[in-house]
């Protein structure tokens, strides 16, 4: 049997989707309040950039792979409007009925499925655009899924992905710090669950920094690869274009 990391933890690779289920089935509830808690509401500034380099037009299908609670979903289908095909998707039943329900609530229609990024459901080059935010390192084999995207991705179409990343090197103690003494501690008093976002501290650590991850999109077949670190790499927005 072949292992990979949950966090730090060495698992089987037939066990980490379940792991990984069991985190956000834990945290669907209190995703949004922490994500504006942990990084003090910047969460909301990487998404508005990575919204604005979308570029989404009227007409656009965008596919929104690990969408959770809506947010980029809900921006592209506005911008998409009634011509257009905007797909919210996440592998994890909870994020997902959390993310429709957000959206419902906003007045926003748009499709919703529930949807491994590695076995992706829809057909060759048929999406003008497809992101992944917040989701690419829970993935077991992240190569399959950036194969994935680049597949149902159009000639011409633009695939992003925005992740955690490596941090400026003088910032790395304090980074550290936060992640592994405030981020726990904050899940505990707000979430009721500390471990959940220890390993979420642990998997940011585990993912490949920007230069990595730009190569594995360009062995995944994109081109024109290119990133931009925010807030001092703490988040890298990468995007690649298929031709």
């Amino acid at each position: 049997m072949s292992e990979t990391h949950f966090g730090f933890e060495k698992v089987e690779e037939k066990d980490k989707a379940g792991k990984v289920a069991g985190v956000f089935h834990s945290v669907a509830s209190n995703y949004d309040v922490m994500n504006d808690l942990m990084s003090a509401g910047l969460h909301r500034l990487w998404k508005t950039f990575t919204i604005a380099q979308a570029g989404i037009r009227p007409g656009f299908k965008v596919l929104d792979i690990a969408g959770g609670t809506g947010d980029l979903a809900k921006a592209f289908a506005r911008q998409a409007g009634p011509t257009g095909e905007v797909w919210l998707t996440d592998i994890n039943e909870s994020m997902l009925r959390v993310g429709r329900d957000r959206l419902l609530n906003k007045g926003v229609l748009t499709p919703v499925c529930l949807c491994d990024a590695e076995h992706i459901p829809f057909p060759d080059n048929h999406f003008d655009v497809v992101t992944v935010a917040f989701g690419l390192r829970n993935m077991t084999h992240k190569d399959a899924a950036l194969k994935e995207m680049h597949r149902v991705v159009k000639p011409g179409g633009k695939v992003m992905v925005l992740e955690f990343s490596k941090v400026w090197k003088p910032l790395e103690k304090a980074y550290d710090v936060y992640s592994f003494k405030v981020l726990p501690w904050l899940g505990s008093k707000v979430a009721g669950d500390a471990d959940s976002y220890r390993y979420l501290a642990e998997s940011i650590r585990m993912h490949p920094g920007q230069q990595e991850l730009a190569k594995m999109m360009e062995q995944a077949g994109l081109e024109s690869v290119e990133y931009f670190n925010l807030s001092a790499g703490v988040v890298a927005l990468h995007t690649g274009r298929k031709y």
